[in-house]
């Protein structure tokens, strides 16, 4: 094996946040999962609290979760989100575009991809739905530790937290392959 660095994806979401974080063999070019995760932001309940308040809270969880998976790695790559169509959806947007911000500012350097840069760079097509996405996750990194649960007897993937972490892993897979990160993989391998 040769000089090694740890990598970490990220795909932002309002409710749940991917995480990928492994190793990237910077001769081979081999990526070994460590982990995945996903940030659920706990909701604020009760009757007198505001929508602003819910999502500031929101916020706070996200930044201190982002900023906790980044913490150590070398190489940041994340998925960051394209605008949406609904007023709420929009509002999803801004928090985690925020929270992305937070993180620059932070000093928290990292690459940005485009979701159709992820999906390609993962499955070879920019319309990869969902399950295509974690289907190849999962088949290229069964040594992760992919949310699963029982049903008759059979252990399936749980869709909903796989998603995001499978698009996190697909942004540290898109990512490597920027020239930007090839340029950085030159200068570390000489250095």
């Amino acid at each position: 094996m040769g000089q090694t660095i740890q990598v970490v994806g990220l795909d932002p979401s309002l409710r749940n946040w991917g995480i990928c974080k492994a190793t990237l063999d910077l001769t081979a070019l081999k990526l070994t999962v460590h982990e995945v995760d996903t940030v659920q932001p706990t909701k604020l309940t009760g009757k007198q609290v505001r929508q602003n308040s819910t999502d500031i809270d929101a916020a706070t969880q996200l930044s201190i979760g982002a900023q906790a998976a980044i913490k150590g790695a070398q190489a940041v790559f994340i998925e960051v989100p394209v605008g949406s169509q609904s007023a709420r959806a929009m509002a999803s947007y801004g928090i985690c575009v925020g929270v992305l911000g937070g993180l620059r500012a932070g000093g928290g350097a990292f690459f940005e991809l485009t979701p159709k840069e992820v999906k390609v760079a993962a499955t070879g097509k920019g319309t990869a739905t969902k399950s295509e996405m974690i289907a190849w996750a999962t088949k290229h990194h069964p040594e992760a530790n992919w949310p699963t649960y029982m049903r008759k007897g059979e252990i399936l993937i749980s869709e909903g937290t796989a998603e995001h972490q499978a698009d996190a892993l697909g942004a540290i897979y898109a990512g490597i392959q920027l020239p930007e990160f090839q340029r950085l993989i030159t200068f570390m391998k000489a250095a």
